[in-house]
């Protein structure tokens, strides 16, 4: 395989790990923005998003020449003194929009940019999530019978997208052009990773059913930690067994306040859509969105029940912030949830974060965020655990239990060692567990 001269639209979480990756893979990658501040960021070598390894990559790549950033799509695309083009991602937000259908805005505005710009033979490729659909409606958008669009989407953790990226479990490229599914197929002929060439509304589907699939997963174990909980189960011992079946394995059964952030929300929103669309009720999906929200007041129930039946006037300390463990991503944060509910009965919060050291106005309201775990605990009548921060579990407990108004734990992610716990003077509530 030889070097490709590839354009990425977009420098979000994709479009930086995806340009940044292509490049390690050894071909030439020209990422481009719309924001001028970021663009000069980037090149100073500053990356905006935290993901273990990315900006090594960025900066090595850099060096060999072989990644660039610039503003705007029409530098990445029209470079004269180079050889043209030939793959263009697009790896733009398509955020959840009115009534839950995925909002394709930034696809289109993009598409009609640079609908003039691409040279003839030019694969555009949609690497953001978007609906069934979206490959051929960007096709008639782009008016163009010599350039084809393929759908290759993203399957990136946060916290672990390069490793991701590098290591798939399976690369999914679909169009109803044969030759340019395997022009895009073969960027990624080094990872040795099994290629599915299929059409490109099945690729489209790809991505929603597999991240629908895990967030029904994550409601069901949610809402089995609750039939534990009343029954004098141990979730954590059910959901070892269930386990060891390979048919079901051991990711995504461990309960926790709900699930959240970039993906999961907006694509099982964009799913019931899509499905009503086609004249049919997907009721497991939404019915994975019904428990997702009652997991969020089971939180409350057991933080209220805690501080004695009322958190009006109480101070509660938030342990987590982000959504997840390894990223600084606060969008749909199920700990940012779970605080929401916790104000709207007059708690007073604090909350500590290894990754979010102070306020994001507009995002953090109503907490106010400290950037040391003793000033979440101080004078707090509970201390909640929302985040699976390893960190955590190597706190000064003792410390903890020194300047805590009430010594109790609400352990949301099962994440502490109850006898530490119990040993350093509080009392530890899990989820599922006696």
């Amino acid at each position: 395989m030889f070097a490709r001269r590839i354009a990425v639209i977009g420098t979000g979480y994709v479009g930086l790990t995806t340009g940044a990756c292509l490049a390690s893979l050894g071909h030439h990658v020209v990422c481009a923005d719309i924001d001028p501040d970021k663009i000069d960021r980037l090149n100073d070598g500053q990356i905006d998003i935290l993901e273990p390894g990315l900006p090594e990559l960025v900066a090595e790549n850099v060096a060999a020449g072989r990644l660039e950033f610039v503003l705007g799509a029409r530098q990445a695309i029209v470079r004269p003194e180079e050889p043209a083009v030939e793959v263009v991602f697009l790896c733009v937000p398509t955020p959840m929009g009115e009534g839950g259908a995925a909002d394709l805005a930034a696809v289109q505005a993009v598409a009609n940019e640079v609908r003039h710009l691409l040279p003839k033979g030019c694969v555009v490729v949609n690497k953001s999530t978007v609906p069934v659909g979206t490959a051929e409606a960007t096709r008639k958008m782009l008016g163009r019978r010599d350039v084809s669009v393929v759908s290759n989407p993203e399957f990136l953790r946060e916290g672990s997208a390069v490793h991701d990226f590098l290591h798939p479990d399976r690369i999914v490229v679909g169009s109803d052009a044969q030759d340019a599914a395997e022009r895009v197929a073969a960027l990624y002929s080094k990872l040795g990773a099994p290629t599915q060439l299929t059409d490109a509304a099945s690729a489209e589907m790809v991505k929603y059913a597999a991240n629908c699939f895990l967030a029904m997963k994550l409601s069901y174990v949610n809402a089995l930690a609750d039939l534990c909980e009343r029954l004098g189960a141990d979730v954590i011992e059910v959901t070892e067994g269930m386990g060891y079946d390979r048919r079901i394995g051991q990711t995504f059964l461990s309960p926790g306040p709900g699930w959240g952030g970039s993906c999961f929300p907006k694509d099982t929103h964009a799913l019931l859509q899509i499905a009503a669309a086609a004249g049919m009720d997907f009721e497991l999906v939404g019915a994975s969105l019904r428990t997702n929200e009652t997991t969020r007041e089971r939180v409350v129930d057991k933080v209220r029940t805690a501080v004695g039946g009322s958190l009006a006037g109480q101070r509660i300390g938030l342990l987590g912030l982000t959504f997840k463990a390894g990223t600084d991503d606060l969008r749909d944060s199920p700990s940012l949830a779970v605080a929401q509910l916790l104000r709207a009965e007059g708690a007073e919060l604090v909350g500590y974060d290894p990754a979010c050291p102070h306020d994001v106005p507009g995002v953090t309201d109503g907490i106010t965020v400290v950037d040391d775990a003793l000033d979440a605990a101080k004078d707090a009548a509970a201390l909640v655990v929302l985040t699976e921060w390893p960190q955590f579990r190597t706190l000064d407990w003792t410390a903890l239990g020194g300047v805590v108004g009430a010594p109790v734990v609400i352990d949301t992610r099962n994440l502490l060692d109850p006898d530490v716990l119990r040993r350093a003077g509080f009392a530890w509530i899990g989820l599922g567990r006696s």
